[in-house]
């Protein structure tokens, strides 16, 4: 992936696809569609157009059909590579390319993501800016190639072995799935090496190795373009045919074959994993392609198999056995070939025998006892409302229609899609059990902690598993500021010119509704009929805060325990009844509150909300349930231990806060601490804090506030409310000058830096400017400083960013980053130096580009109900105005630099910052004595777990 967070892609491979389950008679089937229109240039793009018109924007989907399995053994990574190289120059758009532009109009964020078949390009924009997105897109098609240069690649070379790193290297059990497919697949076979391919491929590859393959793969005949949204057809089609019909039609294409993995004889192998607590073992067996007959019953078998208290191997493995908290098993079909991988992460304490020998008793009671019918109705009616969720945005319907029209050969493939699901009987179930699973070969992982070979699984053979050797100066060096020289691709007109805006969007900001029950709890609410569905976040204030903080955990274990049934239904009897509606109702615990959040059908709301009043007012305090959450969660604290990550979230809490505020504790608690509690600790807090008092309903979707309010009778009536305390920690000032802190993880492939103080309320007067002021710093994504520095200037990262994390109290301001371990000390440097020359640097041009983006994602600011939901969760929080939003443009429009220049005076200070760094101590830390703070302080003792 090109971007750290990217959470909308939906892999539509059938099994998120279904409708409804209650109407029985095949001939009553509802029959859905999303509207398009396809139609094909003369140089063979096609092109998809969705009509959308409840939101002022436009989501457009580059997706070409080439992934990791078009490439060749020695050559891997190719296809992810150009993920990364197409946003960063064309002959147009210039340095900076997408990104660039991107920041400017108020888009998403140009994002993209590359799988073995498949590689896309996509952001959502306010609708003013489509012509440009075309323009940009086509840029990428016919008029990027002559900017790769030799800098260009050895940068980018480096950002994406920092995303290998961080993704995979540095990462506990990180290397599964390359042992895994190795194994799996022949050498020749196109799934025999992993996406992001070898650190050894991408440092051999050269330029025109890169240019060979580009004008093998992204030609117009072998891509889809799909443009979803709020947009006139007649006008786009314009558009694409103007900047898309002369780029030249490339070498003819055909499908790879069909080709499922070979496992002759069982095979089992072991790695030593430096970052794994826990013993993981991982089999697999090879299974078929997307859209086989057979794949959608795989679905369907794998979520019955592993998930939920009916599934078996949660009754053997969790609930007999106690080998684990639980099970994941599921089916991934790709284009050519499928596999079917089940997975269990162990506690401590076990060996991976007897794991192995529960999972054969839970195949073997699944034999006996097959699926019953309302299972297989329970799974089809979650498959359902994750259809609905996937088509919540603009781009998710764009996603769906691409998947389609290159997988299926047809973008209306859904319909047929919804009857493969429908058509899925138990015996298809058994028999695809039968056919690919029982007694058949397999591949089996043990992923054990590092000198606990014996806990791998009997029979194993050591997996050949390379580890990156840390070499201080290894790496080439690059300029990648230096201009390329080539001469420009022709074109019929003046392609330099950038398209003009369209009409302004004009943005409604969504109407609120309020209410207050006679027990005191709020109701805000948005309604939206633009899919049937209703989510709804019941916040309830306290959490973590609420904890005696020397028995931290309380709160995480009694939002844990709410779940695990009612006094009128065992935990099972209650996730099966919220499993049949085909919703989903969770509680969980954060710092400042509980909170129950639910997602489900319109149809459903009402029996959801049933569920949830037993879930508030009922609560079971099963016993059972209770151990088993404390091995669980004991499970997570040990994994914490050696994941880089955590430790560093966890060890940075410390320093901002101090050992004595609550905000600095672990939420899940400490062993000792979780060991500690017992059930009357639960009991007590439920009927001491849990109050309407303190609760806030926040409801979005295609509901009324009469039926909300009515859902919300047997709550107001039998919810008696109760005065609630919550203490109030004093947050520390930042400190007097800065200290280097390490945390030594042997052998890290990537150092882990947070860098920060304690800082500023969301409720403060400087928090929203103070936001503004960090757009280019670090909060602008490819637009920021750090980024362009050191991810782009250096290649020193896959990603940095920096913000302000305030709430009702003041939170910190943190700048995080993992970095490549040989570069730890010129990271941290840079940083400093960014920050302390950002408020001389900041200039009018800064500024004009912060403003546009802020303004005109305004667009985007209410699309998806999670976006809704956020927006009423900040008006109850913070007791802001509905159209706060307005409030914030005011305060952006407002903005000069010379208040830019103050507010990086008063809150960017390098010198006055905790400066923590996650890594390999006896290479890095003796180097980052330069930076001018000191000595570094190890602290692995200071925040050890039993100190926390």
């Amino acid at each position: 992936m090109k971007k750290l967070k990217f959470n909308l892609i939906i892999a539509l491979i059938g099994s998120l696809i279904f409708w409804s389950c209650e109407s029985t008679s095949t001939t009553e089937k509802p029959e859905f569609k999303v509207d398009y229109e396809k139609f094909t240039l003369d140089n063979g793009l096609e092109v998809i157009l969705h009509v959308d018109k409840s939101d002022p924007v436009v989501a457009v989907a580059l997706t070409a059909h080439v992934g990791s399995a078009r490439e060749i053994e020695g050559r891997t990574g190719f296809a992810h590579l150009f993920e990364h190289l197409l946003f960063l120059e064309s002959e147009n758009l210039g340095k900076g390319g997408l990104d660039k532009m991107s920041a400017r109009i108020g888009g998403s964020g140009a994002n993209g993501s590359t799988s073995r078949d498949r590689t896309n390009y996509f952001q959502t924009v306010p609708k003013d800016a489509l012509e440009k997105m075309i323009w940009a897109e086509a840029d990428k098609l016919g008029w990027f190639i002559n900017t790769v240069t030799d800098p260009v690649l050895a940068k980018e070379k480096q950002v994406v072995k920092n995303e290998k790193r961080q993704s995979v290297d540095n990462r506990p059990y990180g290397h599964t799935s390359y042992v895994i497919d190795k194994a799996l697949y022949p050498e020749d076979h196109p799934y025999n090496w992993q996406v992001i391919g070898s650190l050894e491929d991408l440092q051999a590859a050269t330029v025109n190795d890169v240019k060979q393959f580009f004008r093998r793969w992204y030609v117009p005949n072998n891509t889809t373009l799909v443009i979803a949204g709020d947009f006139e057809s007649a006008q786009a089609k314009e558009w694409v045919q103007k900047y898309f019909d002369e780029i030249p039609r490339g070498e003819e294409i055909t499908d790879l074959p069909k080709r499922a993995g070979v496992i002759d004889e069982t095979i089992k192998l072991y790695h030593e994993d430096n970052f794994a607590r826990l013993p993981e073992l991982t089999m697999v067996w090879p299974t078929v392609e997307l859209y086989h007959p057979d794949s959608y019953a795989l679905n369907v078998l794998g979520q019955y198999l592993a998930r939920g208290k009916q599934a078996p191997f949660y009754q053997v493995l969790v609930e007999n056995e106690q080998l684990t908290s639980g099970v994941r098993m599921g089916n991934r079909a790709s284009e050519l070939a499928g596999q079917f991988q089940l997975s269990v992460r162990a506690f401590p304490d076990k060996n991976l025998d007897d794991v192995a020998t529960a999972v054969q008793t839970a195949f073997a009671k699944f034999e006996t006892e097959g699926i019953p019918q309302k299972d297989l109705d329970r799974i089809k009616a979650g498959q359902e409302t994750g259809f609905y969720n996937g088509l919540s945005s603009v781009l998710g319907k764009g996603f769906q229609l691409a998947q389609y029209n290159i997988f299926a050969k047809d973008p209306g493939f859904v319909k047929q899609d919804v009857e493969n699901i429908l058509n899925v009987t138990a015996e298809d179930v058994n028999r695809v059990y039968n056919k690919y699973i029982k007694g058949k070969n397999f591949i089996a992982t043990s992923f054990v902690p590092k000198g606990r070979k014996s806990q791998a699984l009997s029979g194993s053979v050591m997996a050949n598993v390379v580890e990156e050797k840390i070499v201080q100066g290894a790496e080439e060096r690059f300029d990648a500021s230096i201009q390329a020289e080539y001469e420009r691709t022709p074109s019929t007109f003046d392609r330099t010119v950038e398209p003009p805006y369209g009409n302004a969007p004009n943005v409604a900001i969504p109407e609120v509704w309020k209410a207050f029950l006679i027990n005191g709890m709020k109701v805000l609410g948005i309604e939206n009929d633009e899919v049937p569905l209703v989510q709804f976040n019941l916040t309830i204030k306290g959490g973590l805060l609420l904890d005696d903080i020397d028995k931290v955990g309380v709160a995480n274990l009694t939002a844990n325990l709410m779940t695990q049934g009612t006094q009128n239904r065992t935990p099972k009897e209650l996730e099966e009844a919220i499993a049949q509606l085909g919703a989903s109702i969770n509680v969980f615990a954060g710092t400042e509150s509980i909170s129950v959040t639910g997602n489900t059908l319109r149809r459903n709301y009402e029996k959801t909300m049933e569920l949830v009043e037993e879930i508030l007012l009922q609560p079971r305090w099963d016993e059972k349930e209770f151990n088993l959450r404390k091995q669980s969660i004991v499970s997570s604290i040990k994994q914490q231990e050696a994941n880089p990550n955590a430790v560093a979230n966890n060890a940075y809490s410390i320093l901002i806060y101090g050992k004595d505020n609550i905000r600095s504790k672990n939420i899940l608690g400490s062993e000792a601490s979780v060991n500690s509690i017992t059930i009357d600790d639960l009991k007590n807090y439920y009927s001491q804090f849990i109050s309407p008092s303190v609760a806030t309903m926040h409801v979005v979707g295609d509901i009324s506030q009469d039926d909300v309010m009515s859902s919300l009778k047997t709550i107001e009536e039998d919810w008696a409310a109760k005065a609630v305390d919550i203490p109030v920690y004093n947050t520390p000032s930042a400190p007097d000058k800065s200290q280097v802190f390490f945390y030594d993880v042997p052998n890290a492939k990537q150092s882990v830096l947070q860098i920060g103080y304690p800082a500023l309320a969301a409720t403060d007067d400087d928090y929203y400017p103070a936001t503004v002021m960090n757009y280019i710093l670090g909060g602008g994504g490819f637009a920021s400083q750090l980024t362009q520095q050191l991810r782009e200037g250096k290649g020193y990262t896959y990603g940095i960013r920096s913000g302000f994390s305030g709430s009702t109290d003041s939170g910190a301001f943190t700048i995080s980053s993992g970095v490549r371990t040989n570069v730890t000390y010129e990271s941290t440097q840079l940083v400093k130096d960014i920050l302390a020359d950002y408020g001389n640097g900041y200039d009018e041009q800064d500024l004009a580009t912060t403003k546009s983006f802020l303004i005109k994602s305004n667009a985007r600011a209410f699309e998806t109900a999670g976006s809704k939901l956020n927006m009423l969760q900040n008006i109850s929080r913070y007791g802001w105005e509905d159209d706060y939003v307005k409030d914030r443009e005011a305060i952006v429009q407002n903005m000069t630099v010379d208040k830019i220049k103050a507010l990086s005076e008063k809150y960017l200070n390098p010198d006055k910052m905790f400066w923590l760094v996650v890594g390999d101590a006896k290479t890095q830390m003796r180097r980052l004595e330069k930076l001018g703070y000191g000595k570094p302080v190890l602290i692995n003792e200071m925040v050890s777990p039993e100190q926390q």
